[in-house]
C-alpha cells in the first residue's frame, strides 16, 4: 500500500511483470528508481528481489524495502539500517537471498492480533479507525522515502522519523 501510493505520488504506474514481481520505473528526485512489488507469497519476496538484484546488478546500498510490523502500533513507522528479520519471514527470505541483512528498511505498523488470527489479520482489511492511523504512517513513509532518494543518509533519517 505505500509502495503503490509512493508510484502514484511520482506518477509512476506498475505495468511491468518480470520475475516474480511488478516492475515500476522512472526518475524520482533525479533518481532512475525501479520499484519492486513481489508477486510471490509474501515469505518468499526473497526470490524476487534477489533476482531482479542480480539482474540489474544493483548494489544493496541502493535497496530499501518497506515492510509491515505486527509489533509495532499502526501509525507508527520506523526506519533502520540493517539487522536481523526480527520474525518477519518476508525479511528473512530477502536476507537469505542477498545473502546479507546490510539493507535499509522502513518498517510500518501493523499492530497485533491474538496469535490464532494472524493469517487472517494480515491478508485482511483494517477498520475505518486503523485506516486512518495507516494512512497517516503512509504518508510518513512516503516522505521517508523521498528523503532517502534524494540522499538524506539513514542515521539523519532514523532521527526525523522514528
Amino acid at each position: 500500500m505505500v509502495l503503490e501510493q509512493f508510484a502514484e505520488q511520482a506518477g509512476l504506474a506498475f505495468t511491468t511483470r518480470k520475475m516474480e514481481a511488478k516492475l515500476a520505473s522512472g526518475m524520482i528526485n533525479g533518481e532512475k528508481v525501479l520499484l519492486v512489488e513481489p508477486t510471490t507469497f509474501m515469505n518468499e519476496s526473497g526470490r524476487a528481489v534477489g533476482a531482479l538484484m542480480h539482474f540489474y546488478k544493483l548494489d544493496v546500498k541502493d535497496l530499501i524495502v518497506i515492510q509491515d510490523d505486527m509489533d509495532m502500533t499502526i501509525g507508527r513507522i520506523r526506519l533502520r539500517a540493517k539487522g536481523s528479520a526480527g520474525g518477519h519471514n518476508g525479511i528473512k527470505s530477502i536476507i537469505s537471498a542477498l545473502g546479507t541483512s546490510e539493507f535499509d528498511r522502513i518498517k510500518v505498523g501493523i499492530a497485533h492480533p491474538d496469535k490464532s488470527k494472524v493469517v487472517n489479520y494480515v491478508l485482511g482489511k483494517f477498520t475505518a479507525d486503523q485506516r486512518a492511523d495507516f494512512n497517516q504512517a503512509a504518508d510518513h513513509a512516503v516522505a521517508a522515502l523521498n528523503d532517502w532518494l534524494d540522499g538524506v543518509a539513514m542515521p539523519e533519517l532514523m532521527n526525523r522519523y522514528n
